[in-house]
C-alpha cells in the first residue's frame, strides 16, 4: 500500500488513483534559457525516480512535464544572445533532453510546450473572464484572487496573511489592479517583444495559466499527481489551483508532492539561478559524472533537502562501486553455475523477501534511503554467495533480475555479461594466470599495468582472476 505526502493536507494519505491501475502525473518543468542546474536536475530526477517505482508497483503511469518557453528571462536572454526567444528555447529544450538522457531521465509520456498551446490558454482565460474569475485591464487580463474560496490552502496562508505581504507592492503592474492580491492571466506586450494575438490585443500568457491549461488539457479536470520543487508551492501552485478549480468546478489534483532543495556551502543556502550559487548538470555530465550525480540525487528521499558537496559525490561514486563489483563477483561465478542446487528453495525465499522489504520501504512515501537499505542487503549477499563451493544459476538470475529493477528505478548502470566479459581481456588475464603459475612475475606484472592502464583492475579471488571497470 503506497502512502504518499500530500503537501495539500500535510500528512501521509493512502495512494488512490482515479482510476485503477492507472496514474495521471504532472510534473513543472523548466524554463529553458539555460543548462539545468543540480537544484533542476534534483527533481526532474526525484519524480522520475517516483514514477519508475510505480511502474515497478505496476501503475501504468500518464507522465506529462511541460517546457516553460514563454518567460521573461527566455526573452531577455534571448536579446542577449541575438537570437530569437523560440531559437533560444530551442536550443535549451534540445540539451535538456542530451543532459537528463546522460542522467537516465526516462523521456515524458509528453512534453508540452506553452507556443503549442496558445489557443487554448486564450480559451480558458476567456472561460474564467465569462465566470467573472477574470478581468481585463488596460491590455492585461488578471485573475481575482479573492473570489475563489480557499486560496492559500496549498501553502496554509490565509487572504489577510497574504494582504499584508502584497499591500507594500508598487509598480505600473499594480495599479492595474482591482486588489494587490490579483494575479496576472495575460499581459500585453511591450515593443519589441515576443506576441500573440488576442482578444485583449497582442500579448504573450503568465507564468502560471500555462501549467493549468496543459495538465487539465492533456490529464482531464482531475488528475492524481501534480509536482514540482518546493519553491513552486506558492505562488505558482497556489495559483495553478485558483484557476484550474475556479475554470472546471472539480478538484485539479489529489496529491500534491514537492521536492526539497538542494544546498551549497556552510550555510545551506538554497541553491538558484537567481542567487549565482548554482552549477549546471551538465558541466558534470561532461566531466564523466553523470552516474554519481544521479545516484546521488536519487538516493536521497525527495523531501529532504540535499546538500550538494564533493563529499556528496564521493559517497556517491563509493557507494555506486561496492553495488558494481557485488553484481561482478557473482557474475563471475556464472562460468560454473549449476543448474539445480540443494539450497536453491531457500535462498529464493530469502531474495523474495528481500523484495517484500524493498517494497515495504519504498511505499512509505517513496522512502529512497529504505529501498538502497536493502539494495545493500543484496549486494552483502550477492558478495557472500558468490564465495560458495557451488552457484545455482536460478538463484543468480533471480538476484540480477532483482538488481536490474532496482537499477532501474534508481538510475544507475548494471553492466551485461556480452559488455563485461571482453574476449581480449579474458585472453590476457588467462596469460597472466600462466606467467604466474610460470613464476615469470616480470609478465604477469606487465600484463596488469597493461590492463591498469586501459581501466580494468584486477581481482584476484579464491574462484580465480576476475576484473572491472575502474
Amino acid at each position: 500500500m503506497i502512502k504518499i505526502y500530500n503537501t495539500l493536507t500535510r500528512k501521509k494519505e493512502e495512494f488512490t488513483p482515479l482510476e485503477a491501475g492507472k496514474v495521471k502525473m504532472y510534473v513543472c518543468g523548466p524554463t529553458v534559457y539555460n543548462y539545468i542546474h543540480i537544484g533542476n536536475a534534483r527533481s526532474t530526477i526525484a519524480f522520475d525516480t517516483i514514477r519508475k517505482y510505480l511502474e515497478y508497483r505496476g501503475f501504468e503511469v500518464n507522465y506529462v512535464s511541460n517546457f516553460t518557453d514563454v518567460d521573461d528571462k527566455i526573452i531577455r536572454t534571448a536579446q542577449e544572445q541575438n537570437m530569437t526567444p523560440k531559437e533560444l528555447a530551442d536550443q535549451f529544450i534540445e540539451a535538456f533532453k542530451e543532459d537528463t538522457s546522460a542522467l537516465q531521465v526516462k523521456p515524458a509520456c509528453t512534453h508540452p510546450r506553452v507556443i503549442d498551446h496558445m489557443t487554448d490558454i486564450i480559451e480558458f482565460i476567456k472561460g474564467l473572464i465569462k465566470l467573472e474569475f477574470a478581468y481585463e485591464s488596460a491590455g492585461d487580463v488578471y485573475y481575482r484572487t479573492r473570489k475563489f474560496d480557499g486560496y492559500g490552502k496549498l501553502s496554509d496562508q490565509s487572504i489577510d496573511e497574504l494582504e499584508v505581504g502584497a499591500s507594500n507592492r508598487t509598480g505600473a503592474e499594480q495599479s492595474k489592479k482591482e486588489d494587490p492580491l490579483d494575479f496576472a492571466l495575460w499581459k500585453s506586450a511591450k515593443e519589441g517583444e515576443v506576441s500573440w494575438q488576442s482578444p485583449w490585443g497582442a500579448g504573450r500568457p503568465g507564468w502560471h495559466i500555462e501549467c493549468s491549461v496543459m495538465a487539465t488539457k492533456l490529464l482531464g479536470e482531475t488528475i492524481d499527481i501534480h509536482g514540482g520543487g518546493q519553491d513552486l508551492a506558492f505562488p505558482h501552485h497556489e495559483n495553478e489551483i485558483a484557476q484550474s478549480e475556479a475554470k472546471t468546478g472539480q478538484k485539479f489534483a489529489n496529491y500534491w508532492m514537492h521536492n526539497g532543495y538542494v544546498t551549497v556551502g556552510e550555510s545551506g543556502e538554497k541553491m538558484s539561478k537567481s542567487l549565482g550559487n548554482f552549477v549546471t548538470a551538465h558541466d558534470y555530465i561532461k566531466a564523466g559524472h553523470a552516474e554519481t550525480v544521479r545516484f546521488a540525487l536519487a538516493t536521497t528521499q525527495y523531501r529532504r533537502p540535499l546538500p550538494f558537496t564533493e563529499e556528496t559525490l564521493n559517497e556517491a561514486a563509493t557507494n555506486l562501486q561496492k553495488i558494481k563489483t557485488g553484481h561482478d563477483n557473482l557474475l563471475f561465478r556464472q562460468k560454473d553455475a549449476v543448474t539445480t542446487g540443494e539450497a536453491d528453495q531457500q535462498d529464493l525465499a530469502l531474495l523474495s523477501k528481500l523484495e517484500e522489504k524493498f517494497i515495504e520501504g519504498m511505499d512509505d512515501d517513496f522512502n529512497v534511503a529504505n529501498g538502497m537499505t536493502v539494495v545493500y542487503e543484496l549486494i552483502k549477499w550477492m558478495n557472500q554467495y558468490s564465495e560458495r563451493e557451488t552457484v545455482s544459476q536460478k538463484v543468480s538470475q533471480k538476484a540480477f533480475d532483482l538488481l536490474k529493477d532496482w537499477a532501474t528505478i534508481f538510475g544507475f548502470i548494471i553492466e551485461q555479461e556480452a559488455e563485461l566479459l571482453d574476449e581480449a581481456i579474458d585472453q590476457l588475464i588467462v596469460e597472466r594466470d600462466q606467467a604466474r603459475a610460470d613464476r615469470n612475475f616480470q609478465r604477469s606484472d606487465e600484463i596488469r599495468d597493461l590492463l591498469k592502464e586501459q581501466g580494468i583492475v584486477l581481482e584476484d579471488t579464491a574462484q580465480g582472476t576476475r576484473w572491472r571497470r575502474d
